[in-house]
């Protein structure tokens, strides 16, 4: 469970960029382990990994991320989006199931609505016990859950590039995905608190400044390390960031899709819109980055009041309808959608926005919690969900 080492050699991660493959696809989708009954989190993740390493997919795909109450599956490389959503959905499939047999229950959402981060335990392997050591309270505090899609985009500098222009779509892809109205118990008010509790406290988390291109990142990256600042790269954890390894760009910034189809849509509006911003590179059409301060405003319009807020249309000087950014995003990533084989819709109401209005109609938190287990144990398995539906009485 230990990460390998990333640390960057600059030359290596450099070819890794120039000999990656436009266009491939990796998707992350983690989940919380909790009771099926009483809806408490519960330190299963040791036990559900080690069920994992007897079937020859989930060995390879399942993953631990920080503390022991959450398991991330992973769909590995796809040559195209189709075929990673075809890998994720029978890895999905496989551990859904291995999670029942377990009496365990599997859900996406971006907090728990009311568990204690006191009660927490990060998991026990070398790489996590330094994080712990390192990030202290911070570490403890991260139980969140969220989404990441990886992309292959060749050459460096433009894998850089396209990580500097993607800033500026954070908030519009973030206000999508918004999933994380409540904690401790409460309407927070907010759309997503799961990203005021990730990317407000860890260190480089959220959204870095442009690089403008491969040198500059290297040198920071050399910085930090010779600082002692980060061990590897993998303590980079930015919003969008390029990946040593994969020689992909990471998209990190959404939160977990409580409905299956919901996180497939999501991470292909998510692939499409890193795919576009390759293709313009290309052409020479991709526009200089937004600068820090206009990213930081939008990402709290997208923070505070998700799919039901404005932004501000920076070019203009005015604000526009958040749907309506959703809408021209969807309508500039057509081109890469049509070549990477992606269907882009409109999103319908996300799952901040049903669970608030479920509490507002008086259903209580912890109900509505009650629902989001039940929607994602239907939707990340619907064959395993219909294989236990009652029989029709007709």
């Amino acid at each position: 469970m230990d990460a390998p080492s990333l640390s960057l050699d600059r030359e290596v991660t450099r070819e890794v960029f120039e000999s990656s493959t436009d266009f491939t696809v990796g998707l992350e989708e983690e989940f919380a382990i909790v009771d099926p009954e009483s809806l408490e989190l519960v330190h299963r993740f040791e036990d559900l990994y080690a069920a994992c390493q007897d079937d020859e997919l989930l060995a390879e795909s399942a993953a631990g991320e920080l503390i022991d109450t959450e398991i991330e599956i992973r769909s590995g490389r796809g040559e195209t989006f189709g075929d990673a959503v075809e890998l994720q959905l029978e890895r999905r499939r496989r551990l859904f199931a291995l999670a029942d047999e377990m009496g365990l229950a599997l859900v996406a959402m971006g907090t728990h609505p009311w568990a204690n981060y006191l009660d927490q335990r990060i998991i026990d392997t070398e790489h996590y016990n330094r994080l712990r050591g390192e990030l202290r309270w911070v570490a403890q505090r991260n139980n969140t859950w969220s989404l990441h899609v990886h992309v292959g985009v060749q050459g460096a500098d433009r894998a850089v590039a396209v990580c500097d222009h993607l800033r500026g779509l954070l908030p519009t892809l973030l206000a999508v995905s918004a999933n994380s109205p409540f904690l401790d118990e409460r309407d927070t008010g907010l759309h997503s608190v799961r990203t005021e509790i990730f990317t407000r406290t860890f260190p480089r988390c959220g959204v870095h400044e442009p690089f403008g291109d491969y040198a500059t990142y290297a040198d920071f990256v050399d910085l930090l390390e010779r600082t002692d600042s980060i061990a590897e790269s993998t303590q980079l954890w930015w919003s969008v960031r390029p990946h040593h390894r994969f020689g992909t760009v990471e998209l990190r910034i959404c939160d977990a899709q409580t409905r299956g189809e919901e996180s497939l849509r999501l991470a292909g509006l998510i692939a499409a819109c890193i795919g576009q911003s390759a293709i313009d590179h290309s052409e020479g059409t991709l526009p200089d980055p937004m600068r820090q301060r206009e990213v930081e405003e939008n990402l709290w319009r997208a923070i505070r009041h998700g799919l039901d807020g404005k932004m501000i249309d920076f070019d203009r000087g005015e604000e526009v309808a958040t749907r309506a950014a959703v809408e021209s995003l969807i309508a500039w990533a057509t081109s890469a959608a049509r070549v990477m084989g992606i269907d882009l819709r409109p999103p319908d109401r996300n799952g901040a926005q049903r669970a608030i209005a479920s509490h507002a109609d008086g259903m209580p938190i912890r109900d509505i919690y009650r629902q989001v287990v039940a929607e994602t144990h239907a939707t990340y398995a619907p064959a395993r969900a219909e294989s236990v539906a009652p029989p029709s009485s007709g």
